[in-house]
């Protein structure tokens, strides 16, 4: 019984690799001069445990940065890259 319900949580622990985003660093590089730049979040993951670097493009940005701004509480699932924003308050 114990061996079926490691095995259980060892399957929801692959199929779910969810860290809480505790830190962000937003950077713009120049690529050409002249020419568009690009944006790059790095989402600093349980304190430093892990990161993940996310390439939005200008139109995602600013309601990114807006929806991190709003969220009590931010998760990034590794596995299926996708944010979640948490206790959102509405006006």
């Amino acid at each position: 019984m114990a061996d079926q319900n490691e095995k259980q949580s060892e399957q929801l622990e692959r199929h779910y690799k969810v860290r809480q985003v505790t830190d962000i660093q937003a950077s713009w590089t120049e690529q050409e001069r002249g020419e568009e730049g690009k944006f790059t979040v790095q989402l600093i993951l349980d304190n430093g445990v892990e990161e993940y670097i996310l390439q939005p493009d200008a139109e995602d940005l600013d309601p990114m940065l807006k929806l991190f701004a709003l969220s009590e509480h931010t998760t990034f699932d590794l596995e299926r890259k996708v944010l979640m924003f948490s206790n959102l308050k509405t006006k």
